[in-house]
């Protein structure tokens, strides 16, 4: 897959042209970054946007105990990074590739500069940054109003549209390996008692589980 077509596909440059495209191609550059490397540290941020062409990341935080908080996992397409006084609220956090992962980067001062010029993907990157708010103030009342249950099933139901899902019988298989420590950053809580709602889920049929796998029962759906 080239990466003109590539580019076209990615969620914030859909309403441009294939002049426009071509245009933007020239101010891109692909990094390839093996499985389980940095893409980004607290201490290596710098101010870039970034696409997932091919590949998952994790975006996480570590705290003084150096316990892990996964805050996201983006797969192709999702753009993430920050640029001048646009921000989608990387810069502190570890961005880590978890298989190979092709990233796209561009060059900020060119790109505010093709923004002001092509106000179809402006309106485009408002409308991310809106989602993106949208999503958070969600996250935000999930966490503070529905028992960890719930909240479970609402991670898992995100992961299943964002990652993708196979049908088994009753149940759809979320296309993503994920550990409890994982589901349990993205829930807040702790990893003891993620395993023990999951366990209870299990056993009302809303979920299976195996080894990094869960599968969650189509009705959730």
């Amino acid at each position: 897959m080239d990466k003109l077509f590539t580019l076209s596909e990615i969620n914030l440059l859909k309403a441009l042209s294939n002049e426009d495209l071509k245009e933007m191609d020239e101010l891109t550059q692909i990094t390839l970054y093996p499985k389980n490397t940095f893409i980004q540290t607290p201490d290596t941020f710098v101010e870039k946007l970034f696409y997932v062409k091919k590949g998952k990341v994790r975006l996480y935080q570590l705290n003084a105990e150096g316990k892990m908080f996964t805050l996201d996992l983006l797969s192709e397409g999702n753009v993430f990074g920050e640029l001048n006084q646009v921000s989608l609220g990387t810069r502190n956090l570890y961005i880590e590739a978890i298989e190979e992962s092709h990233i796209c980067t561009i060059d900020q001062i060119r790109f505010e500069a093709f923004m002001l010029e092509h106000p179809r993907l402006m309106m485009n990157m408002i409308g991310l940054l809106s989602k993106r708010v949208g999503q958070m103030s969600l996250l935000a009342q999930h966490l503070a109003l529905e028992n960890l249950s719930e909240r479970i099933i609402q991670a898992l139901i995100k992961l299943a549209h964002q990652f993708g899902h196979m049908r088994e019988g009753a149940y759809m298989k979320i296309d993503l390996p994920i550990s409890h420590q994982e589901l349990a950053g993205l829930v807040g809580a702790s990893r003891e008692a993620v395993t023990m709602a999951l366990q209870e889920l299990a056993h009302n049929h809303m979920i299976k589980t195996g080894f990094r796998t869960i599968y969650i029962h189509h009705s959730k759906l």
